[in-house]
């Protein structure tokens, strides 16, 4: 009842805020934080328990009959990955409560029920082994963060959020086509008509119809991650979004693209996965070059931090279809530490816009004289995001050009030349809005304040994670270890990861 637990109190405390918004414009701020911290601390109270599992992989499952006509059940499941994942959602939603104080006025408490309730879905993605509930809570995710760039964005807004739900919507019907084949599949293989994953596992199939399957879900889990050339959205989403909704994008829902191919695409798939891999791996390297070209050709800092993005992402694709230890090892701490440094830029490119009603670098220059404190946690988050030792992002990344470098050479020397290109357009971010001689511009404006105290608590608690992550990353490769253990490739592609996840569960 734990896990149902994580999915009510952030959903019924979004209908709690938007009531309250009536009474009072902070009441829904104070709804907000104090939901997030109780969901927070049902998760961790669930550290234990992973910690001490041993090689079982399931930390903690519910499972009730939801349609049974169907085979369609309310089945849930936790493991060390999904508590990590689930983690990161609750205490980056309660930061984007905190840093959108000042900044949303206007519909107050239908704002913070938004946020929840897109808290409540990607929860859900995480916790979901029905694939119909998968689904379910795949599609739910996405509308309150189509209102929350579309009623609160930037000028754009309502392009960027209908383009954001198109390239989305469309592809989540993709995977709908997909999963309803498989079942339709599973169920002239077996007899048995069921969405359950650990049943789906290992169903015998063609192996084109397999390749097709996995080709659908990899194309909805592309889109959310996103790859190159699904990424499209991306940009315009992030740019028009308000400072919470670019944290929330970026920190949270890009990471369910990537679960979505470590949890369904390859375990399901382990041999069109396999056929597929140099193919995908291709993928992630491109995408890693050409979103670090786009960051260095943008004037807007909020649209870098974006392209910066798809290309730390193109990472994560990379170390999932290397499909090995060191590779799966990266991909998780590559995923946690983005979250964590592409938040914190977005929320200080927010306060920066707040501050001086900009986000073009080319009107910036000196800042460090005015707000010091603001740009001193841009160097340091900029310099986490192109991989600087000691903190996570080069850890994530290590790993997983050590795990790919065993699968693909030439990939992987190809992929590495994206460090160069990430501290290309990092350092030129740093010069161009916070050294050097002020623009004529800023000159001229009123001097900005410096981050205030809740902004400076956010950001040393961002720079401690990210430091944590960097300096000992062994408490999150012992969380995650049973799961990846029984998700992982042997090598061959008989005898995948669907064998060992269905010998694993519970």
């Amino acid at each position: 009842m734990t896990l149902v637990w994580l999915l009510l109190i952030p959903a019924i405390g979004g209908v709690l805020a938007w009531m309250a918004g009536g009474r009072h414009p902070d009441f829904p701020r104070w709804i907000s934080l104090l939901v997030l911290a109780i969901d927070f601390f049902i998760a961790l109270s669930l550290i234990g328990p992973a910690m001490s599992a041993g090689h079982t992989a399931w930390i903690a499952s519910f499972e009730r009959p939801w349609i049974p006509q169907l085979g369609i059940s309310f089945e849930l499941n936790l493991d060390g990955l999904s508590l990590l994942l689930i983690l990161l959602t609750i205490a980056l939603g309660f930061i984007s409560v905190v840093i959108s104080w000042t900044e949303i006025t206007d519909r107050v408490g239908l704002f913070h029920a938004n946020l929840l309730w897109s808290v409540t879905g990607v929860i859900g993605v995480f916790l979901a082994l029905d694939l119909f509930l998968f689904f379910f809570f795949w599609e739910l995710m996405l509308v309150p963060m189509y209102f929350l760039i579309a009623l609160w964005g930037h000028e754009h807004r309502f392009y960027a959020a209908i383009k954001f739900f198109i390239f989305t919507q469309g592809s989540g019907l993709i995977m709908l086509v997909a999963i309803l084949v498989l079942v339709f599949v599973h169920q002239q293989a077996t007899g048995h008509f069921t969405f359950d994953y650990l049943a789906l596992l290992g169903t015998k199939m063609n192996p084109t119809v397999a390749f097709w399957l996995m080709l659908g879900f990899f194309i909805a889990f592309a889109v959310k991650l996103p790859a190159v050339p699904f990424h499209t959205w991306l940009p315009d989403a992030h740019t028009e979004a308000p400072t919470a909704g670019s944290v929330l994008l970026a920190g949270i829902l890009l990471k369910t693209g990537a679960y979505g191919l470590i949890r369904f695409v390859v375990p399901l798939f382990p041999d069109a996965a396999h056929a597929f891999a140099p193919y995908a791996m291709a993928l992630g390297v491109i995408g890693i070059l050409y979103a670090a070209l786009l960051a260095y050709g943008q004037n807007d800092m909020k649209r870098l931090v974006a392209y910066s993005s798809v290309s730390h992402m193109g990472f994560v694709l990379l170390g999932v279809f290397a499909w090995n230890t060191l590779a799966l090892q990266g991909v998780v701490i590559q995923m946690l530490a983005h979250g964590v440094s592409t938040g914190a830029l977005f929320i200080l490119v927010g306060a920066l816009q707040e501050r001086i009603h900009t986000r073009d670098m080319r009107l910036m220059g000196g800042l460090w004289g005015s707000i010091p404190h603001l740009s001193a946690f841009g160097m340091v988050f900029a310099i986490a995001s192109l991989g600087l030792p000691g903190l996570g992002n080069f850890i994530g990344e290590f790993l997983i050009l050590l795990g790919s470098f065993q699968v693909s050479v030439p990939l992987t020397v190809i992929a590495a030349i994206g460090l160069v290109a990430g501290a290309a357009y990092a350092l030129l971010l740093v010069q161009r809005a916070f050294h050097g001689n002020a623009t004529p511009h800023a000159e001229t404006a009123v001097k900005p304040h410096d981050l205030t105290a809740p902004h400076l608590v956010v950001m040393a608690g961002l720079f401690l994670a990210i430091l944590g992550l960097g300096l000992y990353p062994q408490p999150v490769f012992d969380q995650v270890a049973a799961g990846l253990a029984v998700l992982q490739h042997d090598g061959t592609p008989s005898a995948g990861p669907a064998t060992q996840f269905a010998e694993a569960a519970p």
